[in-house]
Formats: C-alpha cells, structure tokens, sequence
C-alpha cells in the first residue's frame, strides 16, 4: 500500500467558509479518483504534546494499492481540479508518503 499524508496551512485572513471547502473537495471531491482505496480529512486534533504539530489547518491522508496509484492520482482532473479551486488561499502545503 501507497499512503499519501497532506497537510495545509491556510493563508492569514482566508475565510472559514474556504477551510470549510477545503475540507468537503476533500471529503467529496478526491475519493471520486478511481485510485484511491481510503481518504480521510479532518481538523487538527489538537493533541496537546510538544512533538505533536497542530498548526495546519486541514489534514489529508489517502491510501493506494501502490505507487501506480498514487501517480495516476496525482494527474487525475478531479486532483488537478482541487487545486485550481484551493491553492490561492494555500500558505504552505507538506506531504509526507510512505510504503505499508
């Protein structure tokens, strides 16, 4: 298995109603990839530990059969078309993948 973890922090100012946006192309939007196994999207939990990182605003976590997978994803138009609709209000994106 492929996993491909997002995180986004949002640009000072930006409304919650394109957090709230962000969060439902998640939800709504990427499982629609034929590729994608699993997807889940949420807040931060705000676990209070120091090596815990709670300052992003949105959190993305998407399972694939393999590495294939993870690269159709990525060219996918649904994909493509979530970042047209969000990256403006995109501070700072940081992905972390790893093999299972």
């Amino acid at each position: 298995m492929f996993i491909h973890h997002v995180f986004f922090w949002l640009k000072p100012g930006t409304p919650e109603s394109a957090k709230q946006q962000l969060l439902n192309d998640c939800r709504n939007l990427l499982p629609q990839i034929p590729t994608v196994r699993h997807l889940w999207a949420g807040l931060p939990a705000m676990t209070p530990r120091e090596i815990v990182d709670n300052s992003y605003a949105v959190g993305l976590s998407v399972v694939y059969d393999d590495q294939a997978g993870h690269d159709a994803y990525q060219v996918h138009p649904l994909h493509k078309e979530f970042g047209n609709r969000h990256k403006q209000h995109w501070a700072r994106v940081q992905v972390f993948d790893f093999l299972a």
